[in-house]
């Protein structure tokens, strides 16, 4: 599976001006790097564009989470001279990263120039949200979001996204620039290309681990999961409604998914047909209310929920069991987390998983984390990049949501057809004209 038509190797840039999204996210203590790693990385795709005669390259990156605030700790000042030394020639840094004085010191630059701009997170409009000066929860005004993006789109003439470790991230310097031209680095190139091979012919077995509230929202990904997998693994809150069907299970006020629950007996049909085995949790956390302070309790498949209570989570036993499962897969999927992860009474199912996925990630297994859910579990446990481990034994993808794909990268949508995911989602979305 090719994904040659998306780099940047094929994109004519001479005499243009590159806007080139990069993750220069590095660690930091006493405002000096101690780890350049992820600056070295961007490097070959810079001096690709350069020498293929651009105009100018434009880098932008975030660092931290500044939570929309100027603040000088992540300014990305502190490491123009790391970026100097590992590309080999010296680059102008500007202290804003949109406005009218960076538009103006980006529109007809001296050739060959390299700009860095300040973090983008110090803008509220990068992510969309943070907080304002008093430390109160913000929501960016979508007025302003599109002006940010807009700046942002005037520093350059073809956008270059190398900024794999932020891909799942739909924030305004990832789909936001709405250049006529974008392309992938060769690192983020690299890394589709890696796991193009890796889905195409599989390590088996091949794990899909999937949540969520409704099996109406995931049918077609449950579908074509299973024209690939080896073993499924259904928790979260459509499990309620499998569980329901399958075992005439009283769920009391658990979810239960009634357009979803006719689906239920084609999808088992269809897993005993392929020979995968599809794992539901035998055992589940309680509550009484849809709350974080709610009265905890425990349930199995034998004794039901009571009418008056709710499953927010799935028990030990079952969480052993998933872990068993997850132990032996060799290429794994996960999208949507096993229960209310947010409340901590409610967390250990899936904070379970997770530690089960890390485990077999760092054994050597694929892991490919889907969902913008599950991608806030990773987060939450800080995770993200123990579950990415060094060379290639293994690696793990976090993306944003599986349908803003065609935005995320951001690449041309008519060339998703050879995105290796579209093979597991739903091929109407990503339709090639």
């Amino acid at each position: 599976m090719s994904l040659k038509k998306l780099s940047i190797m094929n994109v004519d840039v001479r005499g243009k001006r590159v806007l080139m999204r990069v993750d220069f996210n590095v660690p930091m203590k006493d405002g000096k790097c101690t780890n350049p790693q992820r600056i070295v990385a961007a490097v070959p795709t810079i001096k690709l564009v350069l020498d293929k005669g651009a105009k100018s390259v434009v880098l932008m990156s975030h660092m931290g989470r500044p939570d929309g605030q100027p603040n000088m700790k992540y300014s990305l000042q502190q490491i123009v001279k790391d970026v100097e030394k590992e590309l080999e020639k010296p680059i102008t840094f500007l202290k804003d990263c949109v406005g009218p004085e960076v538009e103006a010191a980006c529109k007809d630059p001296t050739p060959g120039t390299v700009f860095l701009l300040e973090n983008l997170r110090f803008h509220v409009e990068e992510e969309g949200k943070g907080l304002d000066a008093t430390g109160n929860k913000v929501k960016a005004d979508s007025g302003k979001v599109e002006e940010f993006s807009k700046s942002l789109t005037a520093l350059g003439d073809i956008y270059v996204n190398d900024a794999f470790g932020t891909a799942h991230r739909a924030h305004a310097s990832m789909v936001g620039c709405k250049l006529p031209q974008r392309a992938a680095g060769l690192l983020l190139n690299k890394e589709l290309e890696y796991f193009a091979k890796a889905l195409e012919s599989p390590t088996r077995p091949f794990l899909a681990i999937l949540g969520g509230a409704k099996v109406t929202d995931k049918i077609q990904l449950i579908n074509n999961m299973l024209d690939k997998v080896d073993e499924l693994i259904i928790g979260g809150g459509m499990a309620f409604t499998f569980l329901k069907v399958l075992n005439n299970m009283k769920i009391g006020k658990s979810l239960f998914d009634e357009a979803g629950a006719k689906t239920v007996p084609q999808i088992m049909e269809k897993a005993k047909a392929k020979g995968v085995k599809v794992h539901l949790p035998s055992d589940f956390i309680t509550g009484d209310k849809f709350a974080e302070d709610a009265k905890v309790g425990t349930a199995t498949i034998e004794s039901g929920i009571e009418d008056n209570l709710m499953g927010l989570d799935c028990g030990p036993t079952s969480s052993k069991e998933f872990a068993d499962v997850i132990s032996r897969a060799k290429t794994i999927i996960w999208n949507g987390p096993a229960g209310v992860f947010e409340w901590s009474n409610f967390a250990n199912g899936t904070k379970a998983v997770m530690d089960a996925v890390v485990a077999a990630t760092s054994k050597g297994a694929i892991t490919i984390i889907g969902g913008g859910d599950t991608a806030t579990c990773c987060a939450k446990w800080n995770t993200e990049s123990k579950s990415r481990a060094a060379g290639r034994q293994s690696s793990t993808w976090r993306v944003g949501a599986f349908r803003r794909l065609s935005q995320v990268l951001p690449l041309p949508p008519s060339k998703l057809n050879i995105f290796f995911l579209v093979n597991y989602l739903a091929q109407s979305q990503f339709s090639v004209p």
